[in-house]
């Protein structure tokens, strides 16, 4: 076994070598001309500002965590492995957001010289360098750990989990919160007041807007399916440490690792085949890539698992294949879910009663996004039944790892949205011929439903991996008669635990949504009085001052993501050490139901109101600048915080209160 631990730390360096050969491919395309790339020289420059600034704020954040876990008594490897992960982390955010705003001026400009099949290569390989920066630097820090570590600490490892869910909360929350103000103060001022299109060149939080689009959806998100990646992962190796005997204990540990490595490999054939197929239309060539990643990895993966587990009385290796046969087709199900509310019949109902007032598209809307919930949850239900009855607690684990697998394809098609919605930006604020934007549009569109499955995709995923990181948790807690801690609704600490936790993705959803109410309303401000103070604005004829409304929404985004952060990390060892294990894990169980029903409920209206506003800008009753299109608008807006900022914290929440209690549990006994 000890011959093959070299290979997936191996394999994330010959994945980060493929995104840095992407990347050199997609540099070679050009920028365009002088009024195209000072455009996304400003967007690039934003984007970059932002990260600067809030890595300045992280850092020292995750210093103090870390040394909080060294003198905790928890040891140094765990501290080395915490800032591992949240260096690994962020290293994956910086690089995807720096190839994704090289990439959006190339498409645009593709778009207008060399048309629709060009664009979206460009597009995707944009968005690739991020899905393959995810999936290698989890391979080089995971593995590396596993292979240095593991033998003698490994405890340790869960650190690694912890440091990557703490860059990815700030990450997904800071993120959120810039891109929604931005966007709304735009759309609300721009669009509504004004009566200009979206991203036209004289609104001054236009580039905002752009800017947020790669600090929300491609940072944030890559963060988001980064920490759950690690995490399930790191549940199963602690599961299997302390759960499977010690004839395949090892070959059970490191059976993540090795399927994440094929993971890789299979997503690298999934990007290849969304290029072969990008002649056809760009939904049928990122559909195919999708599909095809996980057919190829669940074929590779029954060889694998045949060939690596030993047969013994506990796990047989074909049942632990279809618990990850189980996972990889169970994600595939909660995305086309969300496709289908969010892209389908329930946004031609919103639209439709868009005719009788911003009321009733608030109230069809919302009645949508519970709705939604239904599918995914039971659908989630069914994957745990079905990974636990085939391989025990370790099949929930191994079920998060085949869904997330091929998180190099996933994050690579979610990436390309944000890419394809700055190209659209770009060619309206530069004034391309309307071909172009045409192009740009079908790209974005396909960008919206891509979003919205990867969303959907990401709360499955979160879900399965923090039940696998809490059944870590509760194996790995201490008693005092050496049994498995026991979660017993008739305790009332177990109870108290869960209303604590049910009650925490309230709290932080109200921060979150009000954080970005508070910095739109600035927003909205600034861009009215640069309407009023400078002349000529909106005639076309003076320049707005963006760099002004970029300021805005990264001021505002550092200072409101710092609470819901302390929440996430200070809770679990709040309630851990005051009112004990028993109460910790009953918080865990609320937090987690609470957190999934919340985030699938917003992920999913936001994405339908926001749809819905779009049918209507294709002409469809009435088209723009009818009371209709107004009232999609307002439904729009309120959708944006839910879909972009609150509803993807919620992942990133329970994730980080898990990893945190699986990392504090040796303390608790």
């Amino acid at each position: 076994m000890e011959s093959y631990l070299h290979i997936p730390p191996l394999l994330g360096v010959f994945g980060l070598l493929v995104a840095l050969a992407i990347y050199v491919v997609v540099s070679r395309y050009p920028a365009g001309n002088e009024a195209v790339t000072k455009i996304g020289d400003q967007i690039h420059s934003g984007a970059m500002t932002f990260m600067r600034r809030e890595y300045s704020y992280l850092v020292p954040f995750a210093a103090v965590v870390i040394a909080i876990v060294y003198f905790s008594g928890l040891g140094l490897y765990t501290a080395i492995a915490v800032f591992a992960g949240a260096f690994s982390s962020a290293i994956a955010g910086w690089l995807g957001m720096y190839s994704a705003t090289k990439a959006n001026v190339r498409t645009a400009t593709a778009a207008s010289e060399s048309g629709a099949e060009t664009a979206l290569s460009i597009a995707f390989y944009g968005g690739s360098i991020m899905g393959l920066c995810v999936a290698s630097l989890g391979l080089i820090g995971l593995g590396g750990l596993f292979y240095f570590i593991s033998a003698d600490h490994p405890h340790a490892i869960e650190g690694f989990g912890m440091g990557a869910s703490i860059v990815a909360l700030f990450s997904r929350v800071g993120g959120g919160i810039f891109t929604k103000s931005a966007d709304v103060g735009a759309d609300l001022v721009g669009k509504l007041e004004a009566g200009i299109p979206e991203d036209d060149p004289r609104n001054p939080g236009v580039i905002a807007d752009n800017v947020g689009d790669n600090v929300g959806d491609i940072a944030g998100m890559g963060s988001d399916i980064f920490e759950s990646y690690c995490g399930s992962m790191i549940a199963c190796i602690a599961i299997a440490g302390t759960f499977v005997a010690a004839e395949g204990r090892s070959a059970m540990m490191f059976l993540p690792l090795a399927l994440a490595s094929i993971g890789l490999i299979s997503s690298m054939i999934g990007i290849i085949i969304v290029r072969v197929f990008s002649s056809l239309s760009p939904a049928s060539a990122l559909r195919t890539g999708t599909i095809g990643a996980p057919i190829v990895f669940i074929a590779a993966s029954y060889f694998l698992i045949n060939a690596l587990l030993p047969e013994n009385n506990i796990y047989v290796p074909v049942d632990v294949w279809l618990a990850v046969l189980t996972g990889a087709v169970g994600g595939i199900v909660i995305g086309l879910i969300t496709e289908y509310y969010t892209g389908s019949t329930p946004v031609v109902k919103i639209a439709k009663s868009a005719q009788t007032g911003p009321a009733t598209v608030m109230i069809t809307g919302l009645s949508v996004g519970m709705q939604s919930v239904v599918l995914p949850i039971g659908s989630i239900a069914i994957i745990i039944y079905l990974s636990t009855s085939l391989s025990d607690i370790y099949g929930v684990g191994i079920a998060a790892v085949g869904m997330l697998s091929t998180v190099g394809i996933t994050m690579a098609i979610d990436a390309y949205g944000p890419v394809a919605d700055n190209a659209g930006g770009i060619a309206e604020m530069a004034g391309m011929p309307p071909e172009t934007r045409e192009i740009t549009d079908e790209l974005d569109e396909q960008g919206n439903t891509t979003a919205a499955i990867g969303k959907g995709f990401a709360i499955g995923a979160a879900a399965l991996a923090a039940l696998a990181i809490i059944s870590a948790f509760v194996a790995t807690v201490p008693t005092e008669d050496g049994e498995t801690l026991k979660l017993l609704l008739s305790e009332p600490m177990v109870l108290v635990g869960m209303f604590i936790g049910g009650a925490i993705p309230f709290l932080v959803a109200s921060i979150t949504m009000t954080a970005v109410g508070d910095a739109a309303f600035e927003m909205i401000n600034e861009i009215r009085r640069q309407f009023k103070e400078i002349p000529g604005l909106l005639e076309g004829t003076a320049e707005p001052d963006t760099e002004k409304c970029v300021d805005i929404a990264t001021t505002a985004a550092l200072k409101k993501m710092l609470l819901p952060g302390v929440i996430a990390v200070g809770a679990p060892p709040l309630v851990g050490f005051t009112l004990g294990a028993e109460a910790l894990g009953g918080m865990l169980a609320g937090g987690l139901l609470s957190c999934v029903l919340m985030a699938l409920f917003m992920a999913n209206a936001g994405g339908a109101w926001d749809n819905a506003k779009k049918y209507i800008e294709k002409g469809n009753l009435g088209g723009k600048g009818t009371d209709t299109h107004a009232a999609a608008v307002v439904g729009d807006t309120v959708g944006d915080p839910f879909k972009d900022t609150s509803g993807p914290s919620m992942n990133i929440l329970i994730n980080v209160m898990a990893i945190v209690s699986l990392v504090i549990a040796p303390l608790l006994g």
